[in-house]
């Protein structure tokens, strides 16, 4: 990964370089630590062309990246990601996922750990290509069935997991809902992890909508 946040509090991404990684931005909580992780804006970066092979160690917090992810959020909660140049990133552009897509879901968790990912903003970013080339062999035979050989991902995907606490009529309730807001033609797709990807469905309405945007960090130094 090119820059990582993992399980922390309040932290600004910006003004960065990430190309050529595997994946060029994660923000990510892991199970069994001390605290959970929240409150993090993305913004201003240049997140290219992260296709690099994963070669992390197996079972490792990264071995399970695709590689082709620009940004990657995981089972982190109140994530802003806005005004960042996102291309040529070959699985897809922003990868939304659970602690159940990682390559450590089998291992036992604290019961007070939160494994999905809530209260999302994307807004007002740039996209260019992406999405025709993924990495896995579940999601490449998904991207050919829905959008052929010379097509592509949505410039975002879902893992589909979310929390059957929480869901109202099956999806998320505002407060804890993705929003993509000033992004006309982008659309989300939600890949049906829970059932095996086999109902696989864009779903674009239903995550048009705002949240108020996350306050800058201050540091008190």
């Amino acid at each position: 990964a090119g820059i990582e946040i993992e399980n922390t509090l309040d932290a600004d991404v910006f003004d960065n370089v990430a190309i050529n990684n595997t994946g060029g931005i994660l923000v990510f909580n892991m199970p069994n630590l001390s605290q959970e992780g929240a409150r993090t804006r993305i913004f201003r970066n240049l997140v290219h062309n992260n296709n690099t092979e994963n070669f992390a160690a197996p079972g490792g917090a990264v071995a399970g990246v695709p590689a082709g992810s620009g940004i990657v959020i995981n089972a982190n909660d109140e994530v802003e990601i806005f005004e960042n140049d996102l291309a040529g990133n070959d699985t897809a552009h922003i990868i939304i996922s659970s602690v159940f897509s990682t390559n450590y879901a089998s291992r036992e968790t604290a019961s007070a750990f939160d494994p999905y990912p809530e209260t999302l903003y994307i807004h007002d970013n740039r996209y260019e290509g992406g999405g025709a080339s993924p990495d896995t062999l579940e999601l490449k035979a998904l991207k050919l069935a829905m959008f052929g050989l010379t097509g592509a991902f949505p410039n975002v995907i879902w893992d589909g997991f979310l929390n059957p606490e929480k869901a109202v009529d099956g999806k998320l309730p505002p407060a804890l809902n993705f929003c993509i807001a000033g992004e006309p033609g982008t659309q989300l797709l939600n890949v049906d992890g829970p059932g095996g990807y086999a109902n696989p469905a864009i779903e674009q309405s239903q995550f048009q909508c705002r949240h108020e945007p996350l306050p800058p960090v201050q540091l008190s130094i």
